[in-house]
């Protein structure tokens, strides 16, 4: 396998078309080289409904077994489940999984002991081994005595920890608290399809359950978090007083209000904030954002003395910082969210129980609260073509940028940022007055392919 092709560490693990990109060959060298990196004597693995995961899972498996590390298989569960159990058991974890993206990708992304996302050194090391053994062939273990061979342990309803886990964040009068209330989930025909429902049912709401028919290569496929349209009609045509859509792996999660609106991980985050805020559970009075969310959430969280801490594009980058400081909120616009006191990773259907508590204790409906709880402020997104990847790109242009910060004041906000992957510039300009940011963007990419 030629090093290009060889996926390497993303945002979260690694990531590539199945069976091109992302081989068995690839998941045997990933799976003994976690396995000598993590410690452990054991590492649990779960998966989400692509047609590709259990060739993956058999694969990483087998690598982990000739380091003599046993596995845990959890069988199709959420992502968050994984970090859940590994943390129970003070166990490293793999999830196989491809996210959001069409079935025909899969990624393998890592946790360390206690289900906590990989620091970056420990990322580094295992990534190391990794290509090591991918590029020079798997080989023998060094040393002159056999390494005795690991085997697969039984999970024993391991995952059910989880839904306890998340039935048990709130109080059990939920379902009194919201009867009457209707409710839509889509399991974006991926890792949530059996256990999200389950969540939903022991908290004896009414729950209608779309996207929840896996066939291997449905996952995400005009249903989730990345097609809300199947939900927002679905809660419409049912006269549902709210949804939420989930991705293939669970792990974040978006809204749609009785009226069929979409309500973005921003206002998710900023409900949970302002509650919990005043319930005294919001730890530092502080939640935590990556850059690109949206202005007005900033002005919504200042209008009630709330803090806001902002980190690179990244929910590793949101963790990191929950971690480091001891808060207890964070995530993305996307519908990342981080319940840090309740789980180690994002997890969309604790968010969304999270919420159904939020609703359950106001008079208004989902829809009220939603719409008043920040005004958006308009926001473009450009990406800017170049004619090769250059880290530094947007240092070029950072005096453009400047300018365009001081005529806008506190009435906008401009983010300028290299694509990691791609040889593109991503900018993104918010105004209060959209036809003032739609000049700004104009005007910074044209600085852009002029300098670059």
């Amino acid at each position: 396998m030629s090093k290009a092709s060889v996926p390497t560490f993303g945002t979260d693990g690694i990531r590539g078309a199945a069976g091109r990109d992302l081989t068995p060959e690839v998941a045997l060298a990933l799976g003994r080289a976690a396995a000598g990196v993590l410690g452990g004597d054991t590492i649990v693995i779960g998966s989400d409904t692509r047609q590709s995961c259990p060739t993956l899972v058999s694969a990483f498996s087998a690598g982990a077994w000739s380091m003599g590390a046993d596995t845990i298989d959890l069988g199709v569960v959420p992502t968050p489940t994984v970090a859940a159990v590994a943390a129970k058991l003070d166990l490293p974890a793999a999830m196989v999984s491809a996210s959001h993206n069409p079935y025909s990708d899969n990624g393998i992304k890592l946790f360390g002991p206690g289900g906590l996302k990989l620091r970056a050194e420990a990322e580094a090391e295992v990534q190391g081994r990794y290509l090591t053994l991918v590029e020079g062939g798997h080989g023998a273990v060094s040393g002159n005595d056999p390494v005795p061979l690991g085997s697969q342990r039984p999970a024993d309803g391991l995952a059910d920890h989880w839904v306890d886990l998340v039935v048990g964040s709130v109080d059990p009068s939920l379902a009194d608290r919201l009867a009457g209330r209707r409710l839509v989930i889509d399991c974006a025909h991926g890792a949530a399809h059996n256990l999200g429902p389950a969540v939903f049912e022991r908290l004896g709401l009414d729950v209608t359950v779309i996207g929840a028919e896996p066939d291997g290569i449905n996952i995400n496929s005009g249903v989730g978090s990345t097609h809300p349209e199947a939900l927002q009609k679905a809660v419409v045509d049912s006269g549902a007083d709210l949804g939420f859509a989930f991705d293939g792996d669970a792990d974040r999660v978006l809204a749609v209000d009785g009226n069929g609106s979409l309500v973005d991980g921003d206002r998710l985050i900023a409900l949970l904030a302002l509650d919990w805020s005043a319930r005294g559970r919001l730890a530092g009075n502080t939640v935590v954002v990556t850059v690109m969310t949206n202005l007005g959430f900033h002005r919504a969280m200042d209008a009630a003395g709330i803090s806001v801490a902002s980190t690179a594009v990244g929910d590793k980058h949101v963790l990191a910082a929950l971690d480091d400081h001891g808060y207890s909120l964070g995530g993305e616009q996307s519908g990342h969210v981080i319940c840090r006191q309740l789980a180690s990773t994002g997890d969309g259907v604790l968010t969304a129980v999270q919420l159904l508590d939020v609703v359950a204790r106001s008079p208004r409906s989902f829809a009220e609260e939603a719409a008043s709880v920040m005004d958006t402020v308009p926001q473009i997104l450009r990406n800017v073509r170049l004619e090769r990847r250059n880290p530094e790109a947007a240092a070029v242009i950072a005096d453009d940028v400047a300018a365009v910060e001081r005529e806008f004041g506190a009435d906008g906000r401009v983010v300028v940022r290299p694509s990691g992957t791609e040889p593109l510039l991503r900018i993104m300009v918010e105004h209060v007055e959209p036809a003032v940011a739609e000049q700004a963007v104009d005007r910074l990419e044209s600085a852009a392919l002029a300098k670059l």
